[in-house]
């Protein structure tokens, strides 16, 4: 059987959430560090890999690449409890990994990429300033939910929620207060407690 490779960047929470899903489902895999502040996803090398020039990168196999964060988590969580087969239960996932790359990871991830990683809070202040009100919005649709849920969908921990938990418990480091968000906090609590749990900057 083929080993997984995963082409990751430690610190990206995008990276993350396939880190996390392996080793909680128990699967082997290989992980290739590929520093994106250095341009090492935009050689001709890696772009052969992924055109986007982007990671996560997931090497199937051989040739085989898979491209996209939350493809990547529903191609890996198909037949494990972490996918729900129920129709309806399997769309909600769907909805909330949507919800995640349009409404949440653009400005919570974005801001702390510009003030954790790159260091450069001063430089971009007003590109940090416009993310801060589309940010909130969504840690506020999230806490309305998880004030009546223990997880996104179901009731069951699923990759909509490592999917949301990647870069909402490191908001912080993006400039977000998350101490007005009590069910929020209390559902970190509760993926940080699962099975399998290693944290952001484990490899």
């Amino acid at each position: 059987m083929e080993i997984l490779r995963l082409y990751d960047f430690l610190p990206s929470g995008n990276g993350y959430k396939i880190r996390l899903l392996l080793t909680q489902i128990g699967m082997p895999f290989e992980r290739i560090e590929v520093n994106i502040t250095k341009g090492e996803t935009r050689t001709p090398e890696f772009l052969s890999k992924n055109p986007h020039g982007k990671i996560p990168l997931l090497e199937i196999e051989p040739g085989k690449y898979l491209s996209e964060s939350n493809a990547i988590l529903v191609y890996l969580s198909e037949g494990t409890e972490f996918l729900p087969y129920d129709r309806f239960l399997r769309a909600q996932v769907m909805q909330w990994l949507f919800f995640e790359q349009s409404s949440h990871e653009p400005f919570i991830a974005t801001s702390r990429y510009l003030i954790s990683i790159l260091g450069k809070a001063e430089e971009y202040q007003e590109a940090i300033k416009q993310r801060r009100e589309p940010g909130y919005a969504a840690l506020k649709l999230m806490e309305k939910h998880l004030s009546a849920n223990q997880f996104f969908v179901g009731e069951r921990y699923t990759i909509a929620d490592i999917a949301l938990f990647a870069y909402t418990h490191v908001a912080n480091e993006g400039g977000f207060d998350l101490t007005q968000f009590s069910a929020i906090q209390a559902w970190i609590e509760r993926v940080k407690s699962q099975s399998g749990y290693i944290s952001i900057n484990q490899e």
